[in-house]
């Protein structure tokens, strides 16, 4: 008799427990951690302990991620309060930047406008084709190890040291009209199976501050750039 069999038959005729109550106390049946052999009714015992230890470690673990998730909130909600208070682009780019060094703790920060400014800030300076194509081709935010060389010179002297990236674009409709990046020297910080709702949310909340500001529709500057840094402006 098989198996299977055995355990078909147990399950289509529970009173054989009830019946033979105590037979079945008298099997014993090894432990693999104790190294002992136990009662078969300390085994069951034993199993739901063990099941229930997997259901708390469960729940702690879900209880953290929900703490992390309303702490991630909290900070989204206090930068879109400050956001919608900027005046100008130049404190859009200032808050954000702020909130994500000082609130988000994400340590290196580059934002790149291709839109019409005379404010001579960094983040104006025109981009290469390239990067309006990689801001074209992310349809949602990109996290883990790479960047291209013209993104990577944004951070000028940091740049050989950050290990992981995220990587979005800044849309209110169909194009693009810039590109936010965030970096880290911790290769774990933006890694390519994370969840990417709040980064994803964090793109359209400043896509939208910037919009807000400049509300008209500009045709994309761009220039061929050079392997190994950016063009001057």
């Amino acid at each position: 008799m098989q198996s299977q069999e055995v355990l078909a038959w147990l399950k289509n005729n529970p009173g054989f427990f009830d019946d033979y109550a105590d037979d079945m106390a008298e099997i014993f049946v090894p432990h693999n951690h104790r190294g002992q052999a136990v009662s078969l009714a300390e085994r069951q015992l034993l199993t739901l302990r063990d099941k229930t230890r997997a259901l708390e470690s469960r729940l702690t673990e879900l209880l953290q991620f929900g703490e992390d998730n309303d702490a991630i909130s909290d900070k989204l909600h206090r930068l879109t309060l400050d956001l919608i208070q900027a005046e100008d682009l130049s404190g859009v780019i200032g808050t954000l930047e702020y909130h994500l060094r000082e609130r988000f703790r994400v340590p290196h920060v580059a934002i790149r406008l291709w839109l019409p400014s005379d404010s001579g800030l960094r983040e104006f300076e025109r981009v290469g084709e390239s990067v309006v194509r990689l801001a074209q081709n992310l349809v949602s935010p990109y996290c883990g190890p790479y960047v291209t060389e013209e993104v990577l010179a944004w951070f000028d002297e940091a740049g050989p040291q950050l290990k992981s990236f995220a990587q979005f674009a800044l849309r209110t409709g169909e194009e693009p009209f810039g590109i936010l990046v965030l970096a880290s020297e911790d290769e774990e910080r933006f890694y390519p199976d994370m969840g990417t709702l709040y980064l994803q949310r964090l793109s359209e909340l400043v896509s939208a501050a910037v919009r807000r500001l400049v509300p008209t529709t500009v045709p994309v500057q761009v220039e061929e750039i050079p392997d190994g840094g950016p063009a001057a402006s």
